[in-house]
């Protein structure tokens, strides 16, 4: 083991950050080009832009979950979550490049159409990530001390992440967003194949009596605030893809009711009285619920902002609107990169790390609701996005810790992998209902009425989840067989 890493140096924590910090600006490069790309090149609508979108959520609902439960159980190429860093640091590099070739690609397939070539495309980009992205994020609690020392990893975890990112808008909005591709696969390919070889994963921990085999039913049990989100998701593909219409609105009153019943009911519900198994198990399940609105709002902005920036500023062309989205994105993620470490680390050991989330998230709802108030003009959307980028800068970085906290160590990944299902699962949904919707709706800047709503409730969400971690070891025993 370095030095560096026995004494938790600043050096190591960077190098330690850097593979999920690949996996991030892999998306940052998605999220600044995919949009632009199909809508300006390709001319597909912003419904069906949405459909592309889905791709991504529905790789993180098996691959994040799967990949992290097998990157808790293997060893080889020296360590437990270094062969998954590695393959989907190659991978993502490679999906990078294919995304300004989509044509090309639908030609050299013989295919007529470019919507089937897109999803594949999309797909094949996310499917890489999530093999990278539960492993990156679970070594730092692997690594790490649980409490304070942990926060700090994940905290400059984002600074980290964040700094890529703004370099990655940056790119996009001085030398375009095809630059941006190909130097992004670059970046991407070193920063995630160098650092993994720098650090020493622990062979065994503590607690590792739960062996191979994990219920299905358990775990299901355990993302129960999220069944609502995951039937809409099923429903909603299958009825794209076989023309359900006639039912689909049925069936999304359903789900959103499901929806509200169910996280509802998991917030009620009082920690306090129960064993310590039980309370930590609900812990969760809150954390699931209020990270899941905050998810909802946050990519229904990432996919369709660019149709709000064409309807409030008609007067830009393609390239100009795809500035604005590139400089907005830039300045939401340079306040992202800069506050988790040098802020809000150091707030959280006044107030609270949930409290510290809490406040930011609330922060995010106010500029949301700003941006449709006041977004005219796009000085003052970027000013606006500079407040976005604080409720930014805690959403990736502050839940980990909470929630990392609440489980037991030797399960980190799948744990890690069902956490994710709070951020893909929105994600689908918005992918699906919020992108038919705002394709139907005269005014796109409805879009952010949307997303100031969606912060809103996950803010008081975050307000019924606890600051203790009690049943740190005992939470995810619900998901032990003998349980």
């Amino acid at each position: 083991m370095l030095t560096i890493q026995k004494r938790l140096t600043p050096l190591f924590y960077g190098i330690l950050s850097l593979p999920s910090s690949a996996m991030g600006f892999a998306l940052s490069v998605q999220i600044a080009a995919l949009s632009w790309i199909l809508n300006t090149k390709y001319k597909l609508s912003f419904e069906d832009i949405g459909l592309v979108w889905a791709a991504g959520p529905l790789a993180g609902i098996f691959g994040q979950v799967i990949f992290g439960v097998i990157s808790d159980r293997v060893w080889f190429w020296g360590g437990r979550r270094r062969p998954f860093i590695l393959i989907g640091g190659v991978l993502a590099a490679l999906s990078l490049l294919a995304l300004p070739n989509i044509e090309v690609i639908s030609l050299a397939l013989g295919l007529d159409g470019l919507l089937g070539v897109a999803i594949a495309v999309a797909l094949s980009l996310d499917i890489s990530i999530n093999i990278g992205f539960n492993p990156t994020r679970s070594i730092i609690a692997d690594v790490t001390p649980e409490g304070q020392a942990r926060t700090k990893g994940y905290t400059w975890m984002q600074t980290i992440s964040g700094t890529l990112g703004m370099l990655a808008y940056v790119i996009s909005a001085i030398w375009g967003n095809y630059v941006l591709i190909y130097l992004g696969a670059l970046l991407v390919l070193l920063t995630s194949v160098l650092p993994p070889f720098f650090i020493e994963e622990p062979r065994h921990f503590g607690d590792e009596e739960a062996g191979p085999k994990i219920s299905l039913g358990k775990m299901l049990r355990a993302i129960m605030p999220l069944w609502g989100f995951l039937l809409y998701g099923i429903y909603g593909i299958v009825s794209r893809l076989m023309s359900f219409g006639a039912w689909y609105p049925y069936m999304e009153l359903a789900c959103l009711a499901l929806t509200v019943l169910l996280i509802g009911a998991s917030l009620a519900q009082k920690e306090g009285g129960k064993s310590a198994r039980e309370a930590g198990l609900l812990g969760f399940q809150k954390v699931l619920a209020a990270h899941a609105f905050t998810w909802l709002g946050i990519q229904s902005m990432f996919i369709y902002m660019l149709a709000f920036v064409k309807y409030r500023l008609p007067v830009l062309d393609d390239f100009q609107s795809g500035q604005v989205v590139s400089v907005s994105f830039l300045i939401f993620n340079g306040v992202a990169a800069v506050l988790p470490a040098f802020v809000l680390e150091p707030l959280t050991r006044r107030i609270g790390r949930v409290r510290t989330h809490l406040y930011c998230i609330l922060s995010m709802a106010a500029g949301y609701a700003a941006v449709w108030a006041l977004g005219q003009k796009p000085e003052v959307i970027y000013v606006l996005f500079a407040i976005l980028g604080i409720g930014w800068a805690a959403t990736v970085s502050l839940p980990f810790a909470i929630m990392s906290q609440k489980v037991d160590q030797s399960l980190m990944g799948l744990f890690m992998g069902l956490f994710n299902l709070s951020v893909v699962l929105p994600q689908l949904a918005s992918s699906l209902a919020v992108g038919k919707y705002i394709e139907q709706s005269a005014d796109k800047g409805v879009l952010f009425v949307i997303c100031a709503l969606s912060l809103a409730f996950s803010a008081f969400a975050w307000s019924l989840v606890g600051e203790d971690d009690h049943g740190r070891n005992e939470a995810p025993s619900a998901l032990k067989p003998g349980h």
